[in-house]
């Protein structure tokens, strides 16, 4: 609309080297001043133009004016206020989480000053001391420096059941045991979607929270619950499950649903004294329940432990079992009950979840620790176990 106004600027002509470019240049049968004079009034014409919207053409300077400066705040801010940046949060996730808190002005002033300061790439997820409408700058530097990050951390092992769990975090936040127990009652309130419980033995599905609780290291928030603290857990354990593609893989490779494979990751987890044999427990597993073990069970004594700490009594050693704990009738994770048990027995770490899930070749149904540093030899046969065992007894192993 301006250019039709016709401004009476032209395009300045470059004249001999070293002289100044000139300014207005005259129009054919006028004189200098017309010019001027006509200048003016367009000058004067755009801005009644301009005037003519109203009060909106401030708001409409304000918007043009935040096109070209980025709306952004001075100084370190005021007050205080606590930020939580998740889990895998980007720089604009973590932009959009300091505007909703009125701490930075605009997204683009955080991501603008990261972008310009090498070491953003440490901030870290979790919970932020911070003040109130602090400069892009500012912002970043407040988060990289560690005094101003709130450290709740805990981390929990691999391999404990879900009671332990509980325990652990009771003594971290406080929160009684029994709101945790009471938070895991629906897994599927957690996070845990109901296509996880799906078996493909015909057995009956139990729903329980056993296996979702990821072994990691966590920053706890201030004021968090039992059930946001769980939902923190399961999240974690979806994530590097769907990182691993272990659903997709156990069904297509291992041909069993991904709620039995977890299920052999959790006995992997518990009966593996070493890393390294994994993998092979995980194999002995499904031979045995899938394979061609006589009873077609697990025989596995961290089995009955596991039942023995849920009815509140304390755990044993395999030579500590009495006959009747080992074939309990009542006993649900009864080490002769005919196919898988009902759900996993702790909560697996990635290695056992590798090992369930990319087990080696093998027609293994015997295993036996054989020395200190918790290494197994494995047999297909009886005959062959029992030699094993007695290399077992020879390093007092057993």
């Amino acid at each position: 609309m301006i250019d039709d106004l016709d401004l009476g600027f032209d395009e300045a002509e470059r004249g001999e080297k070293g002289r100044h470019r000139r300014g207005f240049r005259k129009r054919k049968g006028g004189s200098g001043g017309g010019g001027r004079g006509k200048t003016f009034l367009a000058l004067l014409m755009a801005l009644l133009l301009l005037g003519g919207i109203g009060g909106g053409a401030f708001y409409g300077f304000d918007r043009i004016q935040n096109y070209f400066v980025t709306p952004d705040y001075d100084g370190s801010g005021s007050g205080e206020i606590t930020v939580e940046i998740k889990n895998g949060a980007l720089l604009a996730d973590m932009a959009d989480a300091l505007v909703a808190a009125d701490v930075v002005k605009s997204q683009k002033a955080f991501i603008e000053a990261a972008e310009a300061e090498s070491r953003s790439k440490n901030i870290q997820p979790g919970t932020y001391k911070l003040r109130k409408q602090m400069s892009g700058a500012s912002a970043v530097t407040a988060m990289l420096d560690l005094k101003n990050k709130i450290v709740n951390g805990l981390t929990i092992p691999e391999g404990r059941t879900s009671l332990n769990i509980y325990k652990l975090l009771s003594e971290k936040t406080k929160i009684p045991v029994k709101d945790f127990q009471a938070a895991a009652k629906d897994p599927e309130a957690l996070g845990v979607p109901e296509w996880w419980f799906t078996r493909g033995d015909g057995k009956k599905s139990v729903k329980s929270i056993e296996g979702f609780l990821f072994p990691d290291t966590y920053e706890i928030p201030p004021k968090s619950t039992a059930q946001s603290i769980l939902k923190l857990m399961v999240n974690r354990f979806l994530s590097v499950t769907v990182e691993m593609k272990f659903a997709d893989r156990v069904q297509e490779e291992r041909k069993v649903s991904p709620y039995e494979a977890l299920i052999v990751a959790s006995l992997a987890q518990a009966e593996a004294g070493n890393k390294d044999d994994l993998g092979k427990v995980a194999r002995v597993a499904y031979n045995r329940v899938y394979g061609e073990f006589d009873c077609n069970c697990l025989e596995m004594d961290v089995t009955v432990n596991y039942y023995l700490e849920s009815i509140g009594k304390p755990t044993k050693s395999s030579k500590q079992m009495t006959a009747a704990e080992l074939d309990d009738p009542k006993n649900p994770y009864n080490r002769k009950l005919r196919g898988m048990i009902p759900t996993p027995i702790n909560n697996p770490g990635k290695q056992a979840l590798e090992g369930a899930m990319d087990t080696p070749p093998g027609k293994w149904l015997y295993f036996v620790a054989i020395d200190k540093e918790g290494h197994s030899e494995f047999a297909e046969t009886y005959e062959q176990h029992k030699r094993n065992e007695n290399k077992a007894k020879e390093a007092g192993i057993i």
